[in-house]
């Protein structure tokens, strides 16, 4: 059924597009939410640039060099900030993402040094050259990169507190809309808290919970806007037509509210896209990443070398381990398990042994009492546990071992976690794309394990959060898997 057009009730919208321009005028002083944000990331981001300064400058006679010129140091700055403004530092995004702004600050600085070592080269060869323009990259890549991890910890506390949040109205609640809310409630700390659908003819079963009330229909936009001063507005799945859509995305542009879209073929949508028109009509080309191609084969050949590397500098923590699992439980000193890896191949994964003998059978996934949707990591064994074996698994050094099924070639560093055959065959049939994550090898630690999905939490949650890691693969996406997961061990929490 047709959704009906938002131009029926103007009149009916003034009041309260009028109350909502107000408050937004007593909030914000005129300003979007988005420009005061970036301001205050622009303020911020020139405090640093100007405290890096001061420090070059200040300490120079220390270290036995002359202090950078002033203007050097003013051109470092604004090339420093014209290259963040370029990668969208100071842009409207969802989320602000705390590595990725690092990365930025290394990247924005490391080309502003080497553009102000180049001109300076050019316009003449000063002496202490290279130390001036070393120290100032240093200060300013340090005071930068140390204000954004602040200013996202602080907001990400805040954000976890209730504070700051951005009211967003979700445009459909079918199952996309749904997720949507889902994800939002579930990470506050990306500064989304969604209050409402609107939807005319909701796409939900009615035995269906949705997180969030249903607030009316497209024609509904301005009331509700108003009632619960939204300021985001996601578009997923409806039964609305095409029409109906553009004119409501148009309304919000008018009411000052942010928009994103959730795409059709939304799974397909890798973070590698192309944009091509052909008049009006765009073209969008995803370059999804073979797991079969050569990336891969250069991946797992570093896996091993780096696997070397963590066998011989963890083994001031693997011997100790094995001695006391010697002392304390006997032989055999690991425990091993049949797994399920790339393109459904088993193999037998390593771990330090941390529970004492099994007296009783093992329990069969059918007779396993699981809540739906739950995958079956740490359900057994609590109480067999040795006490060296809760340290071991709080510390996770029981996983080490598994460096060892790395060299192998049957484990990559970084990939889905694998699972049992017995349940793998459950949930094949069961949890959606559950089988595209076989498509690479499993991992020690994964990018859906760095995000909280360990032990029994959702398994579809955790497919999901693997096939984005398999289609959006790369070597960056690989080093934040890893600086996570030392985040995550020095936060010891359960894992299966």
């Amino acid at each position: 059924m047709a959704d009906r057009a938002l131009e029926t009730t103007p009149t009916e919208a003034r009041p309260a597009l009028g109350r909502l321009g107000n408050l937004r005028r007593r909030a914000g002083v005129g300003l979007r939410p988005s420009t005061t944000w970036a301001l205050a990331r622009l303020t911020l981001d020139t405090a640093m640039l100007v405290t890096a300064g001061v420090a070059a400058t200040v300490g120079a006679a220390s270290a036995g060099v002359s202090a950078p010129p002033g203007k050097w140091l003013l051109l470092f700055s604004l090339f420093v900030a014209g290259l963040f403004a370029a990668r969208g530092m100071y842009g409207s995004r969802l989320r602000f993402e705390m590595l990725e702004d690092v990365r930025v600050v290394l990247m924005a600085t490391s080309l502003a040094a080497m553009g102000v070592l180049s001109a300076r080269e050019i316009a003449g060869n000063p002496p202490d050259l290279a130390a001036q323009t070393i120290r100032m990259w240093a200060f300013a890549a340090a005071y930068l990169a140390a204000g954004r991890i602040a200013l996202h910890w602080s907001r990400a506390k805040a954000h976890r507190h209730g504070e700051g949040l951005r009211p967003t109205l979700i445009i459909g609640a079918g199952k996309v809309g749904r997720l949507t809310a889902k994800r939002l409630l579930s990470h506050p700390e990306i500064g989304l808290k969604p209050i409402g659908f609107l939807d005319k003819d909701p796409m939900a079963d009615e035995a269906d919970s949705l997180p969030v009330p249903v607030l009316g229909a497209s024609w509904d936009l301005d009331r509700v806007a108003a009632q619960h001063e939204v300021q985001q507005v996601i578009i997923t799945f409806s039964l609305a037509p095409h029409e109906v859509l553009l004119r409501l995305v148009k309304r919000c542009e008018e009411l000052g509210l942010q928009v994103a879209f959730v795409p059709r073929l939304y799974e397909k949508i890798t973070s590698k896209l192309t944009v091509e028109h052909l008049g009006g009509i765009p073209f969008i080309s995803a370059r999804p990443v073979n797991p079969k191609g050569a990336q891969f084969v250069v991946k797992y050949a570093v896996d091993r070398l780096v696997a070397t590397f963590f066998l011989i500098m963890t083994l001031p923590l693997t011997l100790p381990a094995a001695l006391g699992i010697l002392l304390t439980i006997g032989r055999p000193l690991f425990f091993r398990q049949v797994r399920v890896g790339r393109d459904g191949r088993t193999f037998e994964m390593l771990k330090f042994r941390t529970m004492k003998p099994v007296t009783e059978p093992p329990v069969e996934p059918d007779a396993m009492d699981l809540p739906p949707d739950t995958a079956p990591g740490g359900v057994e064994g609590d109480d067999r546990r040795t006490r060296l074996g809760m340290i071991l698994r709080r510390s996770s050094i029981d996983e080490l071992p598994q460096l060892l099924n790395v060299l192998k070639g049957e484990m990559s560093l970084i990939g889905p976690r694998p699972e049992r055959p017995e349940f793998v065959g459950l949930f094949e049939q069961s949890v959606y794309r559950y089988t595209d994550r076989h498509r690479v090898k499993s991992g020690i630690t994964g990018w859906a394990q760095v995000h909280g999905l360990r032990g029994k939490t959702s398994l579809s949650d955790r497919v999901e959060w693997d096939n984005y890691y398999i289609e959006n693969w790369s070597l960056w996406l690989d080093l934040k898997v890893l600086l996570l997961t030392f985040l995550a061990v020095v936060r010891p929490r359960h894992v299966e």
